[in-house]
C-alpha cells in the first residue's frame, strides 16, 4: 500500500470539539437547556392544539410591541456581545469591557420590561393558575427571565476575568438566551 500524499488527513472528531469557541463544559450547558426549552416549546404546541381558541384569546392580553422592543434589545445585546469577542481577540480590553457593558445592560432592559409585563398581568389577576396558556407563559418566558439575571452576571464577571476564552464562553452562552427569546417570541406572542 502506498501513502497518498494528497489524500486530505482524516479527522477523528477531537479538532472539532478544540475549535469550538469557548469551553466545552459550556456547550454541554448550551445544548441541555436548548432541549430544555425545546421541549417546554413543543409541550405548550401541544397542549395549544388541544383548545386554540382558548391559546389565541390568552394571547391577546399579551403586550406584543413591549415583547418586540425586548426582542430588539435581546438581539442587540447579542451583536454588542459579539463585538465584544471580537474586540477582546483584538486586544483591546477597554473597549470588548464597554461592549460587554452594553449587552449586559441591555439584559437589564429586557428584565426591567419583562417586570412591567409581569406587574400589569398581575394587576389584571392573571397568573400562573388562571389558564393552560397563561402557565406556560409564565413557566416558560420565568425560567428564559432567570437565564437572562445568569447571562447579565455571566457577562459581568467575564467584563473582569476577560481572557478570550472566557469571553467566548460567556458569550456563547448569551447567544443561547438570545436564541430561546428568538423562539419564544413568535411561539407565546405572535403564533395564532
Amino acid at each position: 500500500m502506498s501513502d497518498d500524499v494528497n489524500a486530505p488527513p482524516v479527522k477523528d472528531g477531537s479538532d472539532v470539539l478544540s475549535e469550538l469557541p469557548g469551553e466545552l463544559m459550556m456547550w454541554i450547558l448550551i445544548v441541555s437547556e436548548l432541549l430544555v426549552f425545546g421541549a417546554a416549546l413543543i409541550a405548550c404546541l401541544a397542549v395549544r392544539a388541544t383548545d386554540p381558541t382558548a391559546f389565541a384569546a390568552d394571547q391577546a392580553k399579551l403586550d406584543q410591541t413591549a415583547a418586540a422592543v425586548n426582542t430588539i434589545a435581546l438581539v442587540t445585546s447579542g451583536l454588542c456581545a459579539a463585538a465584544a469577542v471580537r474586540e477582546r481577540e483584538a486586544g483591546r480590553r477597554r473597549t470588548a469591557r464597554l461592549w460587554l457593558l452594553a449587552a449586559g445592560s441591555l439584559g437589564v432592559l429586557f428584565l426591567v420590561m419583562k417586570g412591567f409585563e409581569y406587574a400589569g398581568k398581575a394587576a389584571l389577576g392573571i397568573g400562573i393558575e388562571t389558564s393552560p396558556f397563561f402557565t406556560f407563559y409564565y413557566l416558560i418566558t420565568g425560567f428564559h427571565a432567570l437565564h437572562v439575571v445568569a447571562g447579565v452576571a455571566v457577562l459581568a464577571l467575564v467584563a473582569w476575568a476577560d481572557s478570550v476564552r472566557n469571553m467566548e464562553a460567556a458569550v456563547a452562552f448569551w447567544h443561547m438566551v438570545d436564541l430561546v427569546w428568538v423562539l419564544l417570541f413568535p411561539i407565546i406572542y405572535v403564533l395564532r
